[in-house]
């Protein structure tokens, strides 16, 4: 057999199935990663020479393999069997007997030094008297250790020993470990080699000061802090240690290199609601020394064309924090709505110690509305206004578990160059998480109210709406509320209350199917309250920017046209983003 399988000509394809026995889980998937002969039994240039090559090596290599398991005395019967027809396999087997796993008999473990007495280090050594001896524990109790003592400022440390003695016959270990802490450091004074911002605001990005425990994972996030502004380019921080030993404190210096000032975007898109959109941006990362930057955006489409400046000022945390001037214009065309809002914002916006971003703030507003055919009076009005929102999610391009909420509140006050008064509070509410690796459940709730006199006093931007690709599918955007006695038009409420149950489950790669209900409606006490219901099934794609989803949304309510071979009227919504 032996001079058959060596004669086996190059050229011929051999087929090889190797089979091994007596392993189960982990075990038998480590030994499999290991076995070449495993590895190489595909390989269409696989001699016969190079099979009895990898057969002889396969013992030793499941032995090393069973090792990080505490195995040592593996037993291991192999044979190497030829095909008995003429286009067989050739089956490789392997019979294993791990034996034993080795036991830990003694730990003799020591923390030594100036830090002998932090509690950063363990009394006890990870591994304990009576353990099976794993090498990946021993490997991450090593590591934490090691972590443990150049977190909290001993830069010197020293393993003195480490090391594990295996005796296989008896099926024992003994671990020997011993860390020399060496002395404490402290960080020193921080400078900034840079030519961009002032250093007085730079020094809002550090996080610590001089006096305290050095750790580097501090200049970790020193470094992460500076470049998530984009201010800029690189940046490199050396800790200056002194190399006799003489000091334990440590100065640090950062070296910074400025981005480019500018950065521009083009982009496009298509949204049911609106139509297709082109959208041009303009970033300028910095202005002045004191960090000030703006964002100009364009968006161009036939329903909703918008253009917003937003000049920001850092204050605070200069990483989140700032002071913004924003001026907005939005003209509308839609089959609801026409004409055009202008405003400009001052405000502050924080991120409040418990996560959230809190905007407050004063708008100027000028609206020059129209509303399914009716003039509606021009307006200026000052509005206060303060919101909070918060964003939870394990992944912000395609989510599986998290929600979205934003709670605002803001109204205006009679001769104060508004017209009417009025307050409004609002909640926008979306959750998701997974049912299974195959399954989401998306829900959503918008709910809103408006404290005024009438319906009437307030400005058309103001008033509450329903119907769209993000609210109530299935009809247009903003179709849905009150309806004008005189002319049976769409003119808004005081009130606002839709909720959405989605159920997607994955089919094919990033490809998804879902079904949904939508509900709810705009209202208002002086007119007719109407509750409007839609279904829908949708066909989802996972994109890099997020998914494209594409729903075909049933009305069961309000007419929205002729059925459809005896369906509900039918509307098609198609949008790209992420989900939250």
């Amino acid at each position: 057999m032996l001079i058959g399988l060596l004669l086996t000509p190059p050229a011929t394809a051999l087929k090889l199935e190797v089979e091994v026995k007596g392993l189960e889980g982990e075990q038998k998937a480590n030994v499999l990663a290991l076995l070449a002969i495993y590895q190489e039994r595909n390989d269409p240039t696989l001699t016969g020479a190079r099979m009895q090559v990898l057969h002889r090596l396969t013992p030793e290599q499941i032995r090393t393999a069973l090792t990080p398991f505490g195995l040592y005395r593996v037993a291991v019967k192999d044979s190497l069997t030829a095909p008995t027809e003429q286009r067989g396999a050739w089956v490789a087997t392997y019979g294993v007997d791990p034996g034993q796993p080795v036991k830990i008999t003694a730990v003799n473990y020591r923390v030594s030094g100036p830090g002998a007495e932090n509690p950063a280090f363990p009394k006890e050594f990870p591994l304990k008297v009576g353990d099976v001896l794993l090498d990946s524990r021993y490997e991450q109790a090593k590591s934490d250790l090691r972590y443990a003592a150049s977190s909290h400022g001993y830069l010197d440390y020293r393993l003195v020993e480490h090391q594990v003695l295996v005796d296989p016959v008896h099926a024992s270990a003994v671990v020997n470990f011993v860390l020399e802490t060496g002395p404490l450091y402290f960080f020193g004074p921080v400078s900034f080699t840079q030519n961009l911002l002032n250093e007085g605001l730079l020094r809002r990005f550090v996080r610590f000061k001089p006096g305290d425990v050095y750790n580097p994972d501090r200049l970790v996030s020193l470094q992460s802090r500076l470049l998530g502004t984009e201010y800029y380019s690189r940046v490199e921080i050396l800790p200056h240690k002194d190399p006799t030993g003489q000091s334990q404190v440590v100065p640090i210096e950062v070296f910074a290199s400025r981005n480019k000032a500018n950065k521009f975007r083009v982009g496009g898109g298509f949204a049911t609601d609106i139509g297709p959109r082109l959208s041009l941006d303009w970033q300028r990362r910095y202005l002045t020394p004191m960090g000030d930057n703006f964002r100009t955006f364009l968006s161009l489409s036939p329903g909703l064309s918008r253009f917003n400046f937003d000049y920001r000022l850092p204050i605070g945390d200069p990483r989140r924090d700032y002071f913004r001037i924003n001026p907005d214009i939005s003209h509308y065309d839609n089959s609801t709505q026409k004409g055009s809002i202008a405003s400009i914002h001052f405000g502050q916006s924080i991120v409040t110690p418990g996560g959230w971003r809190r905007d407050l703030g004063i708008d100027y507003r000028y609206e020059n509305y129209e509303i399914n055919g009716v003039v509606q009076p021009a307006v200026n009005e000052l509005v206060p206004n303060v919101s909070w929102a918060k964003t939870v999610s394990d992944d912000p391009v395609y989510t599986t578990k998290g929600y979205r909420i934003k709670v605002a509140v803001l109204g205006s006050l009679a001769g104060v160059i508004s017209p009417t008064s009025y307050l409004t509070g609002r909640v926008d509410f979306k959750w998701i998480t997974s049912l299974s690796p195959n399954y989401r459940f998306l829900t959503r709730a918008d709910l809103g109210a408006t404290w005024a006199a009438n319906v009437n006093d307030l400005p058309a931007s103001r008033r509450f709406y329903a119907g769209g690709d993000s609210s109530i599918r299935g009809w247009g955007y903003d179709a849905l509320g009150p309806n004008s006695p005189l002319n049976d038009q769409t003119i808004g409420g005081r009130y606002l209350a839709v909720g959405s149950l989605e159920l997607e489950r994955k089919i094919k790669g990033n490809w998804s199917g879902a079904v949904f209900t939508d509900f709810g409606n705009a209202f208002d006490p002086a007119y007719q309250e109407v509750f409007n219901q839609s279904v829908g099934l949708g066909v989802r794609w996972r994109s890099p920017i997020g998914q494209i989803r594409l729903d075909l949304a049933f009305a069961l309510t309000t007419g929205q046209g002729p059925s459809t071979w005896g369906l509900p009227p039918a509307r098609l919504h198609f949008i790209i983003g992420p989900d939250l």
